[in-house]
């Protein structure tokens, strides 16, 4: 797996998530690998609490957040994607004139969570069927939270579902909303921005907001997995 994180176009991602908030990774698991994935929903033994989201508002399908130990993939894909992250996430903090500074390795970061209080684990499994979307939303968890977080597709659209797309709303001052809706495939992911980023402007860099969230399925199943880098209260 880290050959295969380190093969990825970092220079691109960087660019696309300063210009739009979102970057995407192009080819990062291969299918057997996401079919390993989407077979775990049933299993609930590696879940910690399932969450029914129009039971709270939050649109319509489900989603298990993962236990520990995490599976091999999101355990060895959640380190090596924080380290190049970090740099970054360090970066817009400087440009907003935010304190906070993250360390170089995730269990560095991790143990600043834990001693928050922050100590259960966030990666999650979504499941939507037709009729299923999910409002637009942020994934803070806490008071400590990491400035990224990672989704990828483990369905292959137009095959196995139809609509969902998932999408970006960014929210500038004094300005209408900008949607982004993103394209993904089968094992492709999307690392976007958990709550803002920088923008330049004519007085410096000024905070821009975004939610995030999925359009209506219109037909089949569609499977996500998520990789949120901060722990929960």
């Amino acid at each position: 797996m880290d050959e295969v994180v380190t093969a990825l176009d970092w220079r691109r991602i960087e660019s696309e998530l300063d210009e739009h908030g979102v970057g995407l990774t192009g080819p990062l698991l291969d299918a057997e690998t996401c079919a390993a994935l989407r077979a775990l929903y049933a299993e609930p033994g590696h879940f910690r609490s399932r969450i029914v989201m129009a039971r709270h508002g939050f649109g319509r399908g489900e989603y298990q957040y993962f236990a520990h130990p995490l599976p091999d993939v999101i355990a060895a894909l959640r380190p090596l994607i924080y380290a190049r992250l970090a740099p970054i996430a360090n970066r817009w903090n400087a440009a907003l004139g935010i304190d906070q500074r993250y360390p170089e390795t995730l269990d560095d970061f991790l143990a600043l969570c834990h001693a928050q209080g922050q100590e259960r684990p966030t990666p999650l499994l979504l499941k939507y069927g037709a009729g299923d979307y999910n409002c637009l939303h942020q994934d803070l968890y806490g008071d400590l939270f990491f400035p990224f977080q990672m989704v990828i597709l483990l369905s292959e659209p137009e095959r196995d579902f139809t609509g969902g797309e998932f999408t970006l709303v960014e929210q500038r001052p004094r300005m209408q909303s900008r949607p982004e809706v993103v394209p993904l495939r089968q094992g492709e992911a999307a690392i976007f921005a958990v709550q803002h980023r920088p923008v330049q402007g004519t007085r410096g860099a000024y905070r821009v907001n975004l939610r995030h969230g999925v359009s209506r399925v219109r037909s089949g199943e569609r499977y996500t997995t998520g990789l949120i880098f901060h722990d929960a209260r």
